[in-house]
C-alpha cells in the first residue's frame, strides 16, 4: 500500500556525485521509486546534474529546477535547499547535508527524520548497525543509519515492482536489433565489460581474440570503451570489430532501462561499484565485481565478504571458476587472466544456474526503498 506522509511533505534526498554514475544512479532509482510506488513528493539534490543527465537522457542539465517521472530534481550547486516541506531528509552515502539546511531543522516545531543511507556492503557487522541512531553532537537532532544488504538484518537492495517481470520476458534478440546488430552467434559467450581503468581489460581482449570458441564483449560508451576501441585500432563510427575469435561491439551511453536489458542479453557481466553490481544480481547472470577502491582497503574486505555469501553452496570446482576470475580481475592480473577465463567457461553452465538461484534466494529479502518508507514511517510523528 503507497505511504502518504502528514500533509503530503516531502522527501529531501541528497546525492553527492563520488564515484562517477553510481552515486547519481542509486539515487535517482530510489527517487523514482519512492515517486511511482509510494507516490511521496520528492526532491533529488544532485550537485552535479550533468553526470545524471548520462543516465536520463531527458534531463536538462543546465536547469536549476526540472520534473521528471514524478520527481523534483535541484542543482544542489546553485540552489540553497531548506527543509520547511520535508518530512523525511535523506542523506545519500553520507554525503553531508548544507550547515545552514542542517540548523535550519533543528530550528523546526518538528524537524524532519533524518536518515542516512549507507553504501551497500555483505560485511557482518552491517546488520548490527542498521537502524542505529546517531544525536548530532550540538543540535537536537538525530540521524538514522539505514544499510543496504543482502538480508539478515538490514534494507535489502532497490528492485522496482515490474523488473523480474519485465527480466523473465525479455528477448535479447529485439534488443540486440534494436540497437542495430545481429543476435550473438549460438555457442559462444557474450559479456558486458564496465569497469575501471585498471581492470586488466587488455587482458581479457586477448584472451578472447586468441580463445577456441567464439566471444562477444559488449563495452558501453566511457573511457574504457574508448580506450579499447584505441587498442584494437577502431576507428571512431565504428560500432563493432572482429579480432580472432573475438567481436567486439561499443554502445552509446544507456540509460537505466535499457542497462538492465544489456545485463539481461549476456552471459556474464562485468560491473563495477554499487548500482550495476545490483543490477547485475537482479538479472541472474554470473557477475564480476570490481569494487570502488578505496585508500584504506575498505573495498578488499567489501569484496571477500560478498564473495563468501556469494559463493556458498557451489561445488569447490565451480567456486574455483567465480573465484579465479574474480580475483585476476580486481588484482590486475593479466598474466593469470586468460586462465581464470578458460576456467570460468568451463564452469558457465553452472555459474548460470547458480545465479538464478541467487537472485531468486534475494527476492525473498526486504526490498530496500519500501523497507527505508515502512522505516521513516516508524518514525515520522
Amino acid at each position: 500500500m503507497a505511504a502518504i506522509f502528514p500533509n503530503h511533505q516531502v522527501w529531501d534526498l541528497f546525492c553527492r556525485v563520488v564515484d562517477n554514475y553510481g552515486d547519481a544512479g542509486v539515487c535517482w532509482r530510489i527517487a523514482r521509486m519512492l515517486a511511482a510506488e509510494h507516490r511521496l513528493p520528492v526532491r533529488l539534490w544532485i550537485d552535479r546534474p550533468q553526470t545524471l543527465n548520462a543516465l536520463l537522457p531527458e534531463l536538462d542539465a543546465a536547469a536549476e529546477v526540472q520534473h521528471i517521472d514524478g520527481v523534483t530534481i535541484c542543482d544542489w550547486s546553485r540552489l540553497v535547499p531548506q527543509p520547511q516541506s520535508a518530512a523525511v531528509v535523506v542523506e545519500a552515502f553520507g554525503c553531508g547535508l548544507p550547515e545552514s539546511y542542517v540548523e535550519a531543522m533543528a530550528a523546526m516545531p518538528r524537524p524532519p527524520q533524518w536518515v542516512v543511507l549507507e553504501y551497500l556492503s555483505a560485511e557482518d557487522w552491517v546488520d548490527g548497525h542498521h537502524g542505529l541512531a546517531s544525536p548530532h553532537p550540538r543540535l537536537p537532532l538525530q540521524r538514522w543509519f539505514f544499510f543496504p544488504g543482502f538480508g539478515g538484518g538490514n534494507g535489502g537492495l532497490p528492485r522496482e515492482q515490474d523488473l523480474l517481470t519485465r527480466r523473465d520476458g525479455f528477448d535479447a534478440a529485439v534488443f540486440w536489433r534494436a540497437l542495430g546488430f545481429a543476435p550473438p552467434e549460438p555457442g559462444g559467450v557474450t559479456a558486458s565489460v564496465f569497469a575501471y581503468a585498471d581492470a586488466p581489460w587488455t587482458r581479457l581482449i586477448e584472451a578472447c581474440r586468441s580463445g577456441p570458441e567464439p566471444s562477444l564483449l559488449v563495452l558501453p560508451e566511457g573511457a574504457l570503451a574508448a580506450a579499447a576501441r584505441s587498442y584494437a585500432g577502431a576507428a571512431q563510427h565504428v560500432k563493432s570489430l572482429r579480432l580472432g575469435a573475438l567481436e567486439l561491439r561499443w554502445l552509446p551511453f544507456l540509460p537505466q532501462r535499457l542497462y538492465d536489458e544489456l545485463l539481461w542479453a549476456c552471459d556474464c557481466n562485468f560491473v563495477r561499484g554499487e548500482d550495476s553490481f545490483v543490477r547485475a544480481q537482479w538479472a541472474a547472470r554470473p557477475l564480476v565485481w570490481q569494487p570502488y577502491r578505496q585508500e584504506d582497503d575498505a573495498h578488499a574486505c567489501k569484496r571477500a565478504a560478498f564473495a563468501a555469501r556469494y559463493t556458498a553452496g557451489m561445488t569447490p570446482e565451480v567456486s574455483a571458476a567465480w573465484h579465479g576470475l574474480q580475483h585476476h580481475w580486481n588484482h590486475a592480473d593479466g598474466v593469470g587472466l586468460a586462465a581464470a577465463w578458460m576456467g570460468w567457461r568451463g564452469q558457465r553452465e553452472a555459474l548460470i544456474s547458480h545465479a538464478g538461484a541467487w537472485s531468486a534466494r534475494l527476492v525473498a529479502e526486504p526490498e530496500l526503498v519500501a523497507a527505508l518508507v515502512e522505516f521513516a514511517l516508524g518514525k515520522v510523528k
